[in-house]
This record gives structure tokens, sequence and C-alpha cells, in this order.
């Protein structure tokens, strides 16, 4: 692509977004074809999630890392357990009770216990393998890389046959916990990617020697284009991803999924464009056909939340209704840009532990001076149980604008419906962030320069004019319409949305509930249909709704059963005559 061709292709992305952002009105209207051709929903929208929480326990039988039993069979009892589940399996606590080998043995066995329950259910655990025994690491750090390979491959090759090989229950194993960061891994790239191939090459002779498929992968990064060095969104080829790909290549390792975290308040951060003028995730997939991997692997992401500076983040607590509403608006992203699997993290807070771990990523929180408190239910998780519900094939889904949203599905005699209304806090930044790759280095530079500075509140807010600022056509056009998106969520966050949705393609009666997820509720809601009535599809029908700042709303219509035939008796006229003049009879 010449010069001349990359600056038209920049001029229609901003051209069709700004048609986009004209066409956010109050009022939208949304038109469902129910006729219309369906695919079997896609796995990234059932309710999948990591099974992490609180970080301690009293019973130190019971891992440390997940969420209280209370909970867990919660989760069972109001979603089942036939999705995709990630447990983080520390292999450093198991051994800290070698000395105790009854307790050991409970605390393999409530590992297990688990997996075996989401295996029996049809669901796919990912077991993230993290943590060096004492005795074989570096350092005496459960964040050690393995310094003795051969006694950590060992111990990794029991841990698959057991669990893969013997007991055959449906796991995917995933090396290690975000390798990029010092507080999860104290080694330098070469080390994790000696970790990799001695799992690796465990796998490997286990599918020689039971005929069995093993599914591996990584590296489970904190961002797709992090790495152990320092590394951003302009450098691809250095990423930790690119790295372990090639990698494998070289050393003939499997490689079944990529998998990676994004943490952001951006619904559309997977979208993000590269320097090649492509989305990441297509730039992933020709990295793998280019290294004579299947460019169809799933690519996973295995850790995700509305996120911010903070740890503890009001949108995930007393707010939580605000994270609740950007679940369905980053799936449907995630879908659309071609991601295959989720696991939102996490399903219970973190407080009250020895590492001073407090976050409240979770969708059950306790109270977190107790750490055996039980725990209570947030608005994020009824938006999970919304997903619950969704018919099993999907619809298309007309377009919204930038903050509402549908995700339209059905069922032979069942629709439903999700609507969301999310405002991104920080719309225009993220808005800046993912189309800065097109922009050449000077012109990147001089938006860096301002973002960094005071100036940008004071552009977003209309306090000082781009037309003061020595900038480039380009970047004053990215400019303007962070600055309308930036108008446009103010707007909208503080004012209600009016939607009309009307539906088309059936011919029955139908019987419509309705589940709300909003401001009004943040913690122990109740998940209710509310008042049921009757719709009649025969001559279509159009749905009027008001959707509160950050709320989801479901439609959910059940096919209505006939109503039942009564017969009908025919009566003898002179019989009917003879039993009134008995009953006039004194």
């Amino acid at each position: 692509m010449n010069k001349k061709q990359g600056f038209l292709l920049f001029f229609l992305v901003f051209f069709l977004v700004g048609v986009c952002l004209a066409q956010s009105p109050e009022e939208l209207e949304f038109n469902i074809d129910l006729n219309s051709l369906a695919v079997p929903i896609p796995k990234i929208y059932k309710p999948n999630i990591d099974l992490s929480g609180r970080g301690a326990h009293r019973d130190i039988t019971w891992p440390q890392t997940l969420a209280a039993k209370d909970v867990l069979e919660k989760l069972q009892t109001d979603l089942g357990f036939a999705g995709l589940y990630r447990i983080q399996y520390n292999l450093w606590e198991i051994e800290q009770l070698a000395q105790d080998k009854t307790a050991q043995a409970n605390l393999l066995n409530n590992y297990e216990t688990i997996i075996k329950k989401i295996s029996d259910s049809g669901g796919t655990v990912i077991l993230n393998l993290f943590g060096t025994p004492s005795g074989l690491g570096r350092v005496l750090d459960k964040n050690s890389p393995p310094h003795n390979l051969k006694a950590y491959k060992e111990l990794v090759k029991n841990t698959i046959r057991k669990l893969s090989c013997n007991k055959k229950y449906n796991i995917w194993y995933e090396v290690w916990n975000a390798p990029d960061l010092e507080d999860f891994f104290l080694g330098e790239r070469s080390e994790y990617l000696n970790l990799y191939r001695i799992v690796g090459e465990a796998v490997k002779e286990l599918r020689l020697e039971t005929k069995i498929h093993i599914p591996l992968g990584g590296p489970s990064v904190s961002s797709w284009f992090a790495n152990t060095q320092p590394n951003d969104i302009l450098y691809p080829e250095r990423s930790l991803i690119y790295e372990l790909i090639k990698y494998c290549n070289n050393y003939r390792l499997p490689l079944d999924f990529i998998s990676w975290h994004a943490y952001s308040s951006d619904p559309k951060l997977e979208k993000q464009g590269t320097i090649y003028q492509k989305s990441f995730i297509k730039l992933i997939r020709e990295w793998l056909k280019y290294f004579n991997f299947s460019s169809s692997l799933p690519l996973v992401i295995d850790e995700w939340n509305f996120d911010g500076p903070a740890n503890m983040l009001k949108e995930r607590g007393r707010n939580s209704f605000v994270a609740a509403s950007f679940i369905p608006a980053h799936l449907k992203n995630m879908y659309e840009a071609g991601v295959d699997y989720q696991t939102y993290f996490s399903l219970e807070d973190f407080a009250d532990n020895k590492e001073g771990v407090n976050r409240n990523l979770g969708v059950f929180g306790f109270d977190t001076e107790r750490i055996d408190s039980k725990g209570y239910a947030k608005a994020s998780y009824n938006t999970l149980r919304m997903l619950n519900l969704l018919g099993n094939e999907l619809l298309p889904s007309p377009s919204g604008d930038d903050f509402v949203g549908l995700i339209t599905t059905k069922s032979a005699d069942y629709l439903a419906v999700l609507i969301y209304n999310y405002i991104d806090p920080q719309v225009a930044l993220n808005y800046l962030s993912r189309n800065i790759v097109y922009l050449n280095r000077t012109e990147k530079k001089s938006v860096l320069d301002i973002v960094k500075s005071d100036r940008i509140e004071k552009i977003l807010s209309g306090g000082l004019s781009l037309s003061t600022l020595r900038l480039t056509p380009k970047v004053k056009d990215m400019f303007s319409q962070a600055i309308e998106l930036n108008t446009l969520a103010k707007k909208f966050s503080a004012a209600n949305r009016k939607i009309k949705v009307s539906f088309k393609g059936r011919k029955d009666l139908y019987m419509l509930s309705q589940y709300t997820v909003s401001s009004k509720c943040n913690r122990d809601c109740e998940f209710s249909e509310g008042e049921q009535k009757e719709v009649d599809l025969n001559q279509g029908y159009l749905a009027t709704l008001e959707l509160s700042p950050y709320s989801v709303q479901l439609l959910v219509f059940k096919k209505k059963p006939p109503e039942p035939v009564v017969p009908v008796v025919e009566v003898n006229p002179d019989t009917v005559k003879k039993v009134v003049k008995d009953a006039e009879k004194p």
C-alpha cells in the first residue's frame, strides 16, 4: 500500500466513524428479522469465568487461589458447568504440604473435585500451571523460573498424566500466568520459553504414549503486545506471543491456543489496529500461518474485566452495574474482532490475604474484614445469568452506536435479545489509543505529547481550540472525533436512551419476560423475569424500552402453548326436554 492509498484508507475510516457519531440520537430504532440466516451461538457468549477469588482460606487444604466453596456451589446451581472455566493450579502451594501427606492429598483432591464436576458437565477447564516448588527454582520464590528443568518437567508430566491420561478430564493446559510481570514471574524471556519447552516436551511424550490429544498453550501475557521487556502496540513482533509462536515452530512444540489478558474500560480493545493496517487479531493469525500453525488456532482472552488505574474501583464495587454493562459490550466486540474464547476474571474479589492483594474484580464480593464470610453476588453476576439465557443460535444484530448494542438470539420456540447501554468513561483516550498506529512518527509524537500533558483535558472540554495548535490535518481530525465522542459520552452518561426494537418473521403468540440490570441494585440483586405479557408476532411486534446509563435488559420470548381444545358434545333435544320436565315436577 502506497502513501496515497494509506491516506485514503485513513480518511475513509474517519469518515465512517464520523457518520456513526452523527447517528447517536437520544432515540434508537432496531429492526430484527427472525428469518435472517443464523449461526450456532459462539462459545465466546457463554458465561465463562476464571474461578479464582479471595486469595486465602483458613483451610490449608482448599486451593488458596480458588473462590469459596459456597460461591462455586451457587455458580454451579445457577449456571451449570458446561462452559469454559479457568483454574490456577499452584504447584508451589501443593509442594508446601509435602511434609503432611494427608493434607497434600486433600488439597489435590479439592482441585480434582472441581475439575471433575466441570468435565462431567460437558465443560472445559483451562488449567493454568504456575508456581515453582522450593528447591526447583533459581531463587526460593514461587514466581522463580525453574532451575532444575528435569525435575520440573517430571512434576508437570505426572500431573498431566493423572488428570488427562488416567482420569481423562477435559483440560487445556496453560503455561504460567502473566510471565511479563515481575509480580508473577522473576525470569527473562528465554527462561519463560525454556519453561514452555519442557512442558511442551512432556505433553508430546504423553501424547505419543497414550494417543490422547492434550491441548497446550500460552503465554497468558498481561496484554497482547507484552513481553518480559517493555513493549507497546507499535512493535508487534517484539511481543511474547510472536516469540512463542516462532519458538514452538523452531522446536516442534505443541501450541494449541494463544492466550492473553485484556483489562480496560474500552469495549473495542480487540479492534485495536496495527502499523500493518489490520487488527492485531488478524496479525496474530497471520503469524500462526507463517510459522506453520493453523490460522484458526483458538485465540483466548483468559483474563479480562472493567479496569482502571486503581485496584479497588467503585465501578466494580458499589457501582458494579458499570462493569455489568461492560460485559456484553466487550463480548460483542470480541466476537466481531475474531476472538474465539474468553474467561472473565474473576468469580470472587481478592482481599484479606497474606500477599496483600486487594482487588474487587469478582462477580461476587465478601466482607473483606472476615476471610471466612459468606460471599454475595454483584450486579455483574446477573449479567452472566442473562448470557446463560441466550438462545442457541445467533442472529445478525443491527448496528447501534458507540454506546448501545444488541445481541440477538433464537431457538426453535424461544427468542432472547440482550440490549446494553455502556458508556466508556475513557472513550476519547481509548479512541486515540486505537487509532494512533495510523499516524506517522512525527504525528504520533505530537499526540503522545498532548495526551501526557494537561492540554488533553482542555482540548476534550473545549477549553483549548485545535486551531491554535500546530498539528497536521490528520491529527486534528483524530482529536475532533475524540472531542465528539467525549461530548456524547458525557451526555449519555446522564440521560436515559429510548430504544425501539421491531420484530418480524414469526407467526405465533409468545409470552414476553424482561430482565434488568441497572443502578437500582448493586449486590444480592433479585434475578426475576418480572411481569409477563402476551405478544402476537403474527403482525410483527414493536418493543419500546428506556435504558438508563450503564443498564442491561434481556427480552425473552417463549412460545405460548396452544389453548387446550374442549370437545363439543352433541345433545339430543328430546333428552333436554325430558330433563326440564323432570325438574319441574313437584
